[in-house]
């Protein structure tokens, strides 16, 4: 799977110090998948994923971030939305993304 925007977990792992290395694993791992759909991504068992409309959410460390990705499985590559603490993903703030019913 190809990881579109890096950038963006990158600027998390400046952010919050804690999660870099589940960062740095999700996205090692994350690459070397060949996902066709959101069944492959549950079966992997990989920072258990669930899925809410076009999202796929992942828990990072240990459960205390959400990182929410949209999965293009025909081109084989994940858009990264956003990164969040626990708490700010349960503010649902992160539905207003303009993906989010697309």
């Amino acid at each position: 799977m190809r990881i579109i925007s890096e950038t963006k977990l990158k600027k998390a792992c400046e952010k919050y110090l804690d999660a870099t290395s589940s960062i740095q694993t999700w996205t090692k791992l994350v690459k070397a998948q060949n996902w066709n759909s959101f069944v492959d991504v549950k079966a992997s068992g990989l920072f258990g994923p669930d899925q809410v409309k076009n999202f796929v959410i992942f828990n990072i460390g240990g459960n205390k971030y959400r990182l929410i990705a949209c999965i293009n499985y025909k081109t084989k590559v994940i858009y990264i939305r956003e990164f969040l603490t626990h708490v700010e993903y349960d503010k649902n703030k992160w539905k207003n993304d303009e993906w989010f019913d697309s």
